[in-house]
Formats: structure tokens, sequence, C-alpha cells
């Protein structure tokens, strides 16, 4: 359970070598050393830094899962792993991919697979989250949305509705839980400066990892439930969801 400044005894980031995750995870750590689980694929080339990364940012404790987010048979086990040491107080999702989106839209066994790394995963791991969250009555599960999926666009939306259906299963998340004691925190970042996006042109209001994290961890501490993390995204997007179609489909992004 997080003490008095938001220190976190046990933390899981599902996606683990997840450069906004893992800078979620550096943050909670600014506050006190906390046992870090990192699920993440057991050949990613990625894991070795990740671990080095929470242990420098002050984690006690580094455990590592194997964790692929398409093999849904497996995510069962991967959980019941995650909490074999006691309670988790903050469960991170923080997996998914972006892609070529005009490629994807063209194919379907590349649309088929984004969509089950951005959408059903995502799901399969929230319902397993949902029930462990409900039966220790604390702790809070962050879900890292999309700015994308608030109104999805021509230009990205193979990945925008998949964001799109996992926003809306981990807000509702929330309201099934909302009795128990434990919460859910859908964050919005818009475009963040990663590995990932690095390839693009930069959208206005992109963020930093940095910023991304310390509004996720005050937003936790604070127990809201969704956030937009540049806070001119909460205006954009209640513009964008009036729109009429006609105009929208206008817009030059």
């Amino acid at each position: 359970m997080l003490n008095a400044v938001g220190q976190a005894q046990n933390i899981l980031l599902l996606g683990g070598t997840s450069e906004i995750g893992l800078g979620i995870v550096a943050e909670f750590l600014s506050r006190g050393p906390a046992r870090v689980t990192l699920a993440a694929r057991a050949d990613s080339p990625r894991i070795d830094a990740a671990v080095d990364q929470v242990r420098a940012a002050g984690a006690s404790e580094v455990d590592v899962i194997d964790f692929d987010a398409t093999n849904f048979a497996q995510h069962p086990a991967v959980i019941d792993s995650a909490f074999a040491h006691g309670d988790v107080d903050v469960a991170i999702v923080a997996f998914g991919t972006l892609g070529d989106q005009e490629a994807l839209w063209q194919d379907q066994a590349a649309a088929v697979s984004s969509a089950q790394t951005n959408y059903t995963g995502p799901v399969s791991v929230g319902v397993l989250l949902g029930q462990k969250f409900r039966e220790q009555g604390h702790g809070t599960i962050v879900a890292l949305s999309s700015v994308a999926g608030t109104r999805v666009r021509r230009s990205n939306f193979v990945y925008g509705a998949s964001k799109a259906g996992m926003d809306g299963f981990y807000t509702q998340l929330g309201e099934a839980l909302r009795d128990s004691g434990a919460k859910v925190l859908v964050v919005r970042p818009g475009q963040v400066r990663t590995k990932m996006s690095s390839g693009g042109k930069e959208a206005p209001l992109t963020v930093d990892v940095e910023d991304v994290a310390t509004a996720t961890v005050s937003a936790v501490i604070e127990g809201k439930d969704i956030i937009f993390v540049h806070p001119a995204f909460q205006a954009v997007a209640a513009v964008f969801g009036v729109l009429p179609r006609q105009i929208f489909r206008r817009l030059p992004f």
C-alpha cells in the first residue's frame, strides 16, 4: 500500500522494457525503495538494461518474468507469479506497438497482430489484474492509453481503434472496482519522445517521458481515474469529440 509520500512496496511493470513504463517506475522509486517486477519477453535485447535502470533508480529487488503480450494462455501464470511475493501496490500496463499505419490497414495479418498486442493483450491482463486487486482491496492499475483513442483519426486508425477499445475497457474496469478499494488510472499521454516515436514528425503538444512519469505518479497519489498528460489535450479532445465528421476529416493530421 502506498504510504503518505507515495512510496510503493511492490511494483509490477507489464511491458518491462517500455521507456514510459520504466520512467514511471523510476518516479515511484524516487519516493523510496520498492520491489520491482519487470514482465517482458525473456529474449528481449533490452531487458538487461531495464533491470540496471530500475536498480540504479533505487529498487530494493528486481524480478524478471517471461511475458509475451499475445501469449494469452500464459497470462494467468504471469500474473500469479507477479503476486507471489504479496500484494502489488501499482501495476503498470505499458506494452504496445505503433507500426506503419498505412501498411497496417492494408495487411490483414499485420493488423490482427497489432490489435492483439494493443487491445486483446491489455484486456487479457486487465481481467486478471482486476481479480487480484479486488481480492487485495487496495492498489492502482495504471493503463497507458493514448489520446489517439479518444477519437480515431484516419492517419492512424488501426492503432487508434485498438487504443480506443483499451481505453474504454480500463475506464470501465475502474468503475467495476470502484467499491473494492482498488483503483484504475487511465493515462492519455499524446505523443511522447521515445524510440518508438523517433522516426516520425513530432506532433503538437509532444511531451517527455519524465512529464508522463511525474503526472502519472501524482495522479495515483491523488486517486484520479483519467488524466491527459499535457493539460491542453483535455480541451483539444473535447473539441474533437464534437466536430462533425465532414470537418474532422479535413484536419491536417
